[in-house]
């Protein structure tokens, strides 16, 4: 089940501008019954509130790129989506084609059982790899953070840093749980500050967006985009905030 965010109480901090949030958010178009109608769907409200990317599956990235071109917002997609488990060479392939159909961003998931027996060197090439073949992209890795303990997620985030990695990220959404304020934390003290921390997985409303944020989280992968900043907005203009539903199951 993926983090419940009702369980943030409403953010009494200052409220950040509308744009600012915006920035950190990646839409999501991952699930994989979404059709043409849904993709477009999604590209329009992405563009609509100017958030940082889109990222949609690898068989959608051409279409993206061509429907978002000179929208501002960028193009990002998964590469061993959602288990993690293709081969490396594999990974670094899908990496190279994607790239290849548009893909400004790379979201990829670490071969979670290697990381579980303690192969850190195994995760650090595969993410080396991976970084290489992006060619400067952006590369985020994923973790699955609820399949894993301390000490193992630790030990992937600095392997993710060894390997050149510009974001460490929670989870897929798809699995047993997401995004926690712990793993935030955590994430946050264990990665140099060049690396940043992106969460995923449950953050369907602002409250829980702002209190990740303050402990360092600074994207967001999102489909409650609409819900997160129609609140902000409402509460920027001096209106109660709006209670976020929590759906049932898994992903973002």
């Amino acid at each position: 089940m993926s983090v419940e965010t009702l369980a943030y109480p409403v953010w009494t901090g200052r409220l950040p501008t509308m744009e600012s949030v915006a920035k950190m958010i990646d839409h999501s178009l991952l699930r994989p019954e979404l059709g043409r109608v849904d993709i477009d769907g999604g590209l329009a409200t992405a563009v609509e509130y100017r958030v940082a990317s889109v990222c949609v599956r690898p068989a959608d990235v051409a279409y993206a790129a061509e429907r978002l071109a000179g929208t501002g917002v960028a193009v990002g997609t998964v590469v061993a989506f959602p288990h993690g488990s293709s081969t490396s060479e594999v990974k670094v392939y899908e990496t190279e084609r994607v790239i290849a159909a548009g893909a400004d961003e790379i979201d990829m998931v670490v071969n979670i059982g290697r990381l579980r027996d303690g192969d850190a060197a195994f995760t650090e090439s595969e993410i080396r790899a991976v970084v290489e073949a992006a060619a400067g992209r952006c590369v985020k890795v994923i973790f699955e953070n609820s399949y894993l303990d301390d000490d193992q997620k630790v030990a992937g985030y600095l392997a993710a840093e060894r390997a050149g990695a510009h974001f460490v990220k929670t989870s897929t959404g798809f699995a047993a749980g997401g995004a926690t304020a712990h793993d935030i934390a955590l994430m946050r003290a264990t990665v140099a500050v060049d690396v940043a921390v992106k969460a995923a997985g449950g953050v369907r409303s602002l409250d829980a967006l702002l209190e990740l944020n303050r402990l360092g989280a600074t994207r967001f992968g999102a489909t409650a985009t609409g819900t997160i900043l129609d609140d902000l907005a409402a509460r920027l203009a001096g209106h109660a905030p709006v209670a976020a539903s929590v759906a049932p199951g898994g992903g973002y």
